[in-house]
């Protein structure tokens, strides 16, 4: 009778079990490969942005023929590094949102209608929350001389077109700012990448498709 009631309690254990005793299902590894990838390519991002900073940093002590000649090397890693992400984007699907986010930053980068690393670095980590904490502290150390009215409209324009490509609304205020801020490099960065979201969302579906057709 022991063995018999074992037997028919045996399908509800994984109810009363700790999860770290459970065996481990496909689902969360394959969760966990997706959580390992990306941090391996924010690491990648970030050693590229840091790169990029501290050239931006030094630019005053260099020669002008050697910061172009490092800076189109570090513009060479960030092209190889977007060409690496369209190759992830098509076989990990559960990555799209984040390879395509980093995509778009690279692209701001590269066409150079962004020139700030850090606002890049969190554009490309969607961070909207972070952005406009940037904004806002840019907003008061302008107010006390910390930095220039230049520098607050360079980066104000950067943090707001990020914003509007993460998704976030932005006030009528702020897009009549963006359009009296623009530049020929932004128009281009608009144009270009509103070209590579229309392409994904088509990319997107097709994969759906193909998937449900398996």
């Amino acid at each position: 009778f022991f063995f018999f009631f074992f037997f028919l309690l045996l399908p509800l254990l994984p109810l009363f079990l700790p999860s770290f005793l459970l065996p481990e299902t496909m689902a969360s590894r394959g969760n966990k490969e997706t959580d390992v990838m990306k941090q391996k390519l924010e690491e990648q991002l970030d050693r590229l942005m840091v790169q990029l900073h501290d050239l931006e940093e030094a630019r005053a002590d260099m020669e002008e023929e050697e910061y172009q000649a490092e800076r189109a090397d570090t513009m060479e890693q960030l092209k190889e590094f977007e060409e690496s992400l369209k190759k992830m984007g098509k076989g990990n699907m559960s990555l799209v949102d984040d390879i395509g986010a980093m995509q778009l930053a690279i692209q701001a980068a590269v066409s150079q209608a962004f020139k700030t690393p850090e606002v890049i670095r969190l554009f490309a980590k969607r961070e909207p929350g972070q952005l406009r904490a940037r904004l806002a502290e840019m907003d008061r150390d302008v107010k006390i001389g910390k930095i220039s009215q230049d520098m607050l409209v360079e980066q104000k324009v950067e943090i707001l077109t990020a914003l509007r490509k993460l998704g976030e609304q932005i006030t009528s205020e702020e897009a009549q700012f963006l359009t009296s801020h623009g530049s020929a490099a932004l128009d281009e960065f608009e144009r270009v990448t509103s070209d590579l979201a229309d392409l994904k969302v088509l990319e997107k579906a097709k994969s759906q498709v193909d998937g449900a057709a398996k």
